[in-house]
């Protein structure tokens, strides 16, 4: 098969930086990399959008486990500050998980955010988060939904695109989310990276929504194993948080947060002349840009 060179868009975007904010979802968890840190879809988004923008920044502010009210709190205002081209936020969603949940606080956290952040940059980014088959799902889908519905109203409100993962059925997928239930393997957070993208305007790449090829699945014997196996290692330690009002990004900042400072940070790719994938980054101070 002939493979052909596609033009160059004469309309492409331009995008120069990226902050990104949220909780685990874009902190990149359960995208592992060797040395036990986090790759996620927004790190896999801004190394693509790297390779067409010399001297592109980018900081991630994410912590796993916080609520939309500790995100607007510790992360809305220097997100806003960084004054990017590109600000992602996804919120509430952990927040729709707890046994009290106060959705009218919520919403009004959410929109909070959004009346800052949408003035702050250009292109601001929603999203209606990816929903894994189940029943913990079913459980906690109204909350969900009334929560993806006022994305849809900020957005329109404020100008702000909105990446539907929840309707793609490929992301409700088993085989696209860790053992801990709770979070997208490599390949999700590729995909989310991928909608994201083209969200933004850039040519597709792939079909995200495409859904994975049937498979067997395990024996019922293999099922009720990994079934105790998720509740030892993964369910009981989330209730027992819960149970004593901590959280799992307790005393952790954003991977660009200095964390002696409390100040966020750009990062560049380190060797801007090297062709091809991102290979590192380096930090750059934000008043040194």
């Amino acid at each position: 098969m002939e493979i052909i060179d596609p033009a160059p868009q004469l309309d492409a975007p331009h995008h120069a930086s990226l902050v990104a904010i949220g909780d685990s979802f874009t902190e990149g968890m359960s995208d592992l990399l060797p040395d036990g840190g986090y790759r996620g879809w927004a790190d896999v988004l801004a190394e693509r959008l790297a390779g067409r923008t010399p001297g592109f920044r980018y900081a991630n502010l994410a912590v796993r486990g916080k609520l939309i009210g500790q995100i607007v709190e510790e992360q809305v205002a220097p997100a806003a500050a960084l004054g990017a081209d590109v600000i992602t936020l996804v919120g509430g969603l952990n927040d729709t998980l707890r046994p009290k949940c106060d959705m009218g606080r919520v919403r009004g956290l959410l929109e909070q955010a959004v009346e800052t952040l949408a003035p702050a940059c250009k292109q601001l980014v929603l999203m209606r988060s990816p929903g894994r088959e189940g029943p913990v799902l079913e459980r906690f889908r109204p909350r969900m939904e009334e929560l993806f519905q006022h994305v849809e109203d900020l957005a329109a409100r404020h100008g702000a695109a909105v990446v539907d993962l929840y309707g793609a059925r490929a992301l409700g997928d088993q085989r696209l989310w860790d053992v801990d239930r709770l979070h997208l393997t490599a390949e999700g957070h590729r995909r989310v990276a991928e909608a994201v993208w083209q969200t933004l305007g850039y040519g597709a790449e792939d079909d995200w929504r495409a859904v994975l090829p049937a498979a067997v699945p395990p024996p019922w014997l293999a099922r009720r194993v990994a079934d105790a196996r998720f509740a030892r290692r993964h369910l009981a330690p989330w209730i027992g948080r819960r149970l004593t009002g901590r959280s799992s990004g307790d005393g952790r900042t954003g991977a660009h947060v200095d964390p002696v400072t409390g100040r966020a940070f750009w990062v560049t790719p380190a060797d801007a002349t090297a062709p091809g994938p991102v290979q590192g980054w380096r930090r750059v101070e934000p008043d040194a840009v």
